[in-house]
């Protein structure tokens, strides 16, 4: 094992930031924390019954309760991966096109190893190109028929970046006007509703089907929920069953869903106004992206190198107990480095300005 100095920096990073009696991200739990938790969440929640093959129990109340908050009939997925290829391939099968157009950065591209086209036959086209917010216009530019529009709220490789919503709204009139099924990829649609600034059935509302997510934002285990009309609905379940994901028990990953969307969900809009505070309070050679977040995380930028940042930020997070930064990393421009915030529950007792100076001196 080695003692702890011989240990992999990253890997004490990780321990470090465990250990710190306060952190700006989301509160680390240990299996065992974790799993009382949930047995607690059961008595508190009246959840006396499993599910069976997702039916009942409480992955049914999990489906209904999400169902209202969006707006929509739901069933839950083990995965966003796979829910959102199902919602692709039941919209290329319905329109008998295996077109669908999709940010270049869109998860399905970039972190999927080739899933979507190898899987389901899928033709991609880019409906936007880097860190651009889509529009109508960039719908516009791509001629002939498409099955589906996917758009990501927000696009997390480009620092979790959202269009307006209006530019949404006039999006999802343009598929609609083109009679291309229009998906979100909502896996954080629960912390993009304080941007949009309207109740998440009016953004989900916008769309024909919805993906999103239970363990991002909310805090659950895995899991994820596919929204659409009641025919929609029911092709998912099918496919569902058909690439393996109906499995004999789900009760874990809905109870922790249904206790993220307790006591997370009305906090999300709170960690986005400190994430706001914390970015405005931060010195001209830290760079935002976005320059006003858009959710609670964001990307931070700065010169310098990283095994050193990181070297530094080791010995402030052991003697300050305070995790205040994630482990820096190169980024694509010589010379600069990269972190990703995400801003969770516990940084609300904190002080953003004494936050923006731990980073202001880590990385001055």
């Amino acid at each position: 094992m080695g003692t702890a100095t011989e240990q992999p920096l990253e890997q004490r990073l990780r321990a470090a930031m465990i250990a710190c009696r306060e952190s700006v991200f989301p509160a680390y739990a240990s299996p065992a924390e974790v799993f009382d938790g949930l047995a607690e969440a059961c008595r508190e929640l009246g959840i006396e019954e499993w599910d069976v093959y997702a039916e009942r129990g409480p992955v049914a109340r999990l489906e209904a309760e999400v169902g209202e908050l969006l707006g929509k009939p739901a069933a839950f997925f083990p995965s966003g991966v796979m829910a959102q290829q199902v919602a692709l391939r039941i919209h290329a099968d319905n329109a008998g096109n295996r077109r669908v157009a999709m940010p270049d950065l869109s998860h399905l591209l970039v972190h999927e190893d080739d899933g979507p086209r190898i899987l389901q036959d899928l033709l991609i086209e880019h409906l936007t190109t880097g860190r651009t917010t889509p529009t109508k216009a960039h719908l516009d530019a791509i001629p002939g028929p498409l099955a589906a529009c996917l758009v990501e709220i927000p696009l997390r490789d480009a620092g979790c970046l959202l269009p307006t919503f209006d530019e949404l709204a006039e999006l999802a009139e343009g598929c609609r006007e083109r009679g291309i099924a229009f998906h979100l990829d909502g896996a954080r649609i629960w912390e993009s509703q304080q941007w949009f600034g309207k109740p998440l059935a009016d953004i989900a509302g916008l769309a024909d089907t919805v993906y999103t997510s239970f363990y991002k934002g909310l805090g659950g285990l895995a899991g994820a929920a596919l929204l659409g009309d009641e025919d929609f609905v029911a092709q998912a379940r099918l496919w569902r069953r058909r690439m393996g994901g109906t499995l004999y028990r789900s009760t874990a990953e809905a109870v922790a869903a249904l206790v993220g969307m307790r006591d997370r969900l009305p906090h999300i809009g709170q960690c986005v106004i400190w994430g706001r505070a914390l970015a405005a309070a931060l010195p001209a050679y830290i760079t935002v992206q976005p320059p006003v977040p858009h959710t609670n995380t964001f990307l931070l930028y700065a010169a310098g190198d990283p095994d050193q940042v990181n070297t530094r930020l080791l010995a402030e997070m052991e003697e300050q107990s305070l995790a205040f930064s994630r482990p820096w990393t190169a980024a694509e421009e010589p010379g600069r480095m990269v972190t990703e915030m995400t801003v969770g529950q516990g940084a609300l007792g904190l002080d953003p300005s004494t936050v923006a100076g731990h980073l202001a001196a880590l990385l001055d």
